[in-house]
């Protein structure tokens, strides 16, 4: 295994207008996350939404600059990096968006569509970009005869296909996938997440997979990270976070997952109270007031990431800490 991306306490803050007789505010929608991405393997990202999923999504496809933080790819460090360098730097990571309705233009042929990302990022010419149209839409199941027709005449789950064979057209290593499933049926769901996990397998890539459904995470991820109000609260390896889930956040997102096994009891985790606001965060631990195992040292002092039982976990009932001194 090779490291192709990492990224260290990425965050990312938006100034947002209140009024003209008032100060902006500051939206928190990330507030540092750390990971790395190895070829061949699946990072999922899950949490409610507005934990900060999609705005991580941006910052790895290099759509947005982080506010801070650091993010290498492939040994390039994107912050501070020259625009040629950049230019370079993004067709190695590629994304494949949640609606297959609308990321795609409806005035323009499946065949030009693929060749596009050829057309900006290469001098390829016009013959070896259309064979290499066609030969990527065979490699996810379209037929040679769909080249030239348009997106409204594709189902769902084809438009999908669409999209990650445009995604894959530059070769990239990273491929960022921003819940792709979610906008398709149950039965064709299984056929694209086979599909991705094919050539996941053929071209060794890394994957972030951002979802909201756990089980679908449970089908294809190798490393799983809990978000809540754009930090990590709980991150390890698939297996250890459905076996043994530590944070009250994760233990009560795993309790929502529906079973196939209707005869199967649940103790299903309700949280009480709403989301609170990226504008006003709680101080603390973020996840207090909504915490069944909150007390006096979570509002005041926010948990670091720290190992426990095979996963890293943000949580003072998790990993006490010394409370001689609180946070501000």
């Amino acid at each position: 295994m090779s490291t192709v991306l990492t990224a260290r306490g990425l965050k990312r803050y938006y100034s947002v207008s209140r009024g003209a007789f008032s100060e902006p505010a500051t939206l928190k929608a990330l507030d540092g996350a750390s990971f790395t991405l190895e070829r061949g393997k699946t990072l999922a990202v899950v949490g409610e939404s507005g934990c900060g999923k999609s705005t991580l999504a941006r910052l790895v496809t290099m759509i947005e600059p982080p506010t801070e933080g650091s993010l290498n790819i492939d040994g390039q460090e994107i912050v501070g990096a020259t625009a040629e360098q950049m230019r370079s730097l993004r067709p190695k990571v590629q994304i494949v968006f949640q609606n297959p309705y609308g990321s795609l233009n409806p005035r323009q042929k499946i065949g030009h569509a693929l060749e596009e990302p050829l057309l900006v990022n290469t001098r390829m010419p016009a013959a070896e970009r259309s064979e290499r149209a066609r030969a990527m839409m065979a490699s996810v199941g379209l037929r040679p005869e769909h080249y030239d027709r348009y997106p409204h005449m594709f189902s769902g789950g084809q438009r999908q296909r669409i999209a990650i064979a445009r995604a894959l057209m530059l070769d990239p290593a990273v491929l960022v996938l921003d819940e792709p499933v979610s906008a398709l049926d149950v039965s064709i769901q299984a056929q694209v997440l086979n599909l991705l996990a094919d050539i996941q397998e053929k071209h060794n890539l890394a994957y972030l997979f951002i979802s909201h459904d756990l089980s679908v995470v449970r089908h294809i991820a190798d490393e799983v990270m809990v978000m809540y109000l754009g930090r990590a609260v709980e991150q390890g390896p698939r297996d250890v976070i459905f076996r043994t889930p530590q944070h009250p956040y994760t233990q009560a997102l795993l309790s929502a997952t529906p079973q196939p096994d209707p005869t199967r009891k649940r103790d299903r985790i309700i949280l009480k109270g709403e989301l609170p606001s990226p504008l006003n965060p709680p101080g603390g631990c973020t996840f207090h007031p909504r915490c069944p195992l909150a007390f006096d040292t979570c509002r005041h002092v926010n948990p670091a990431l720290l190992a426990h039982d095979g996963s890293l976990v943000a949580c003072h009932a998790v990993n006490p800490v010394d409370t001689g001194t609180k946070a501000a």
